[in-house]
C-alpha cells in the first residue's frame, strides 16, 4: 500500500488551500457572525469544480474519487468547516441525482448543480424520524403523471436558499418501513413549500438551517430518482460518501487548530520560557497530532473501500465518521486549552472550529448509530476479516 499522495492529488490539495485561502480564511469569521450565507464564493468553488467533485465529467463534475475528493474537502474546512460541510452536502446530492435519476432528469438538472448555478438541499431528517430515517411520514401519492407530496423536514441546510430539494418520501403504505421510501428532485419554490425559521445553532453560522413544510406539493412523475422504493437505499448510498466527508471537515478544523496551537506554544511565554518548552504541553500536542492523522488514515481508507465498491465500506466509513469526528473535535478542545483564555474569546478561531465541529458527531447518522452499524456488522457470522 501507498500512503503518498498522487501527484494528481497534491494538486487538488494546492489549488483547494489557494482558493481557500484567498476566497473563505479572510471572511469566515465575519460569515460566522453575521451568519451570512456566502453563495458567491460558493459559484466560485463551482467555477474551479469543487461543486461536482466526484459528479460524472460528463455531467460536469470532476470525476474525482472520494479519495481525491478528501484532499480537496480537507483544505476548505481548514478555512471554514461550516462553509466546506455545506459545499460537501451539495456534493452528495448532486451525485445521487447523478447516479440515479433518468437520463432526461440528469442533463436537466445536474450540470447547473455541478457548476455551482444551482444549489441543493438534502431532505431525509424529519421531526419524527432522525436516527429512525426508515420511519419517515411524509408522503408521495402518485395522481396520473404527477406526485402529490405533503409532510414535513426538519434541520436541513441551506433551506430557503437553494434552489433544489432531494428528498425522501413514503409512496408505500404507512408500515412499509424502508422499502416504502422514494427519492424526488424538487424545486425549492415550488407552490405549497414554506420555510420555518432560520435555526439559531451553536455553529454552522455560515449556512441556514430550517425546517421545511410540504402542502400538496406537485411535481411531474419524472422528478422520481430511481424506481419507487429505491428512496432509502439510495439515501443510505450518499450517507458512506457524506459521512467520509463530514470527517473530513472535521480533519480540516483540527489540523488548522493543531497549527495554531503549535505557532502559539512558540510565542506565548510563561515563568520565563515559551510554552513549548514545557514537557506537559509538549505530550499533549504529541498526542493531538498523533490523533489527527490516525484519524485522517481511517478516512481515507474508508474512501478507499468506497472507491474500490468494498463490500465493507459502509462499515469502515462509519467507522471512519465516529473515529475522526470524536478525535477531531478532541484535537480542537485541546487546542483552544493551549490558547488559554485567548481560546475562548472571539478574537481567535477556536472557539468557532470548536462550535463547527461539534456538531459533526451529530449528524449524516449520530455516532451512537456509527457503533451500532460496526456493531451489528461485526456480530454476524463470519465477518470477522471485515476489518483485518
Amino acid at each position: 500500500m501507498d500512503f503518498n499522495l498522487t501527484e494528481d492529488q497534491l494538486a487538488f490539495r494546492e489549488a483547494a488551500r489557494a482558493f481557500a485561502e484567498k476566497a473563505m480564511t479572510p471572511h469566515a469569521a465575519k460569515w460566522d457572525d453575521e451568519h451570512i450565507f456566502p453563495v458567491d464564493v460558493m459559484k466560485e468553488a463551482g467555477e474551479m469544480g469543487f461543486m461536482g467533485m466526484y459528479t460524472p465529467e460528463a455531467l460536469g463534475g470532476m470525476g474525482l474519487s472520494r479519495l481525491d475528493t478528501s484532499v480537496i474537502v480537507e483544505e476548505l474546512a481548514a478555512a471554514c468547516p461550516s462553509t466546506a460541510a455545506f459545499i460537501t452536502i451539495h456534493n452528495m446530492a448532486t451525485w445521487m441525482v447523478a447516479s440515479f435519476a433518468s437520463d432526461d432528469l440528469k442533463q436537466e438538472i445536474v450540470p447547473k448543480l455541478a457548476s455551482g448555478e444551482w444549489l441543493a438541499s438534502y431532505c431525509l431528517t424529519e421531526p419524527g424520524a432522525g436516527s429512525d430515517a426508515a420511519n419517515l411520514r411524509t408522503k408521495a401519492v402518485r395522481d396520473g403523471d404527477s406526485y402529490v407530496i405533503n409532510g414535513s423536514k426538519v434541520f436541513i441546510s441551506g433551506a430557503g436558499a437553494t434552489d433544489i430539494l432531494v428528498l425522501m418520501a413514503r409512496t408505500g403504505a404507512p408500515d412499509s418501513g424502508y422499502k416504502g421510501i422514494s427519492t424526488f428532485v424538487i424545486p425549492a419554490d415550488a407552490d405549497g413549500i414554506s420555510y420555518g425559521k432560520n435555526e439559531e445553532k451553536m455553529g454552522w453560522h455560515s449556512q441556514p438551517t430550517r425546517m421545511i413544510s410540504l402542502e400538496n406539493v406537485r411535481i411531474p412523475a419524472s422528478n422520481r430518482v430511481g424506481d419507487e422504493g429505491d428512496g432509502f437505499a439510495i439515501a443510505m448510498k450518499g450517507l458512506d460518501g457524506g459521512r467520509l466527508n463530514i470527517a473530513t471537515c472535521s480533519l480540516g478544523g483540527a489540523q488548522a487548530a493543531l497549527l495554531r496551537a503549535r505557532n502559539y506554544m512558540h510565542e506565548r511565554e510563561q515563568f520565563g520560557k515559551p510554552l513549548a518548552a514545557f514537557q506537559a504541553l509538549q505530550f499533549k500536542l504529541a498526542d493531538m497530532a498523533t490523533n489527527l492523522v490516525a484519524a485522517r488514515q481511517m478516512v481515507r481508507l474508508g474512501a478507499f473501500k468506497l472507491d474500490n465498491a468494498d463490500p465493507e465500506a459502509t462499515l469502515h466509513c462509519a467507522m471512519a465518521k465516529r473515529f475522526a469526528t470524536d478525535a477531531c473535535f478532541e484535537v480542537v478542545n485541546e487546542a483552544l486549552q493551549l490558547h488559554g483564555g485567548y481560546g475562548y474569546i472571539r478574537e481567535y478561531p477556536l472557539e468557532r472550529y470548536l462550535r463547527d465541529l461539534r456538531v459533526h458527531q451529530i449528524l449524516e447518522g449520530t455516532n451512537e448509530i456509527m457503533r451500532l452499524i460496526v456493531a451489528r456488522r461485526l456480530l454476524d457470522d463470519g465477518v470477522a476479516e471485515a476489518i483485518q
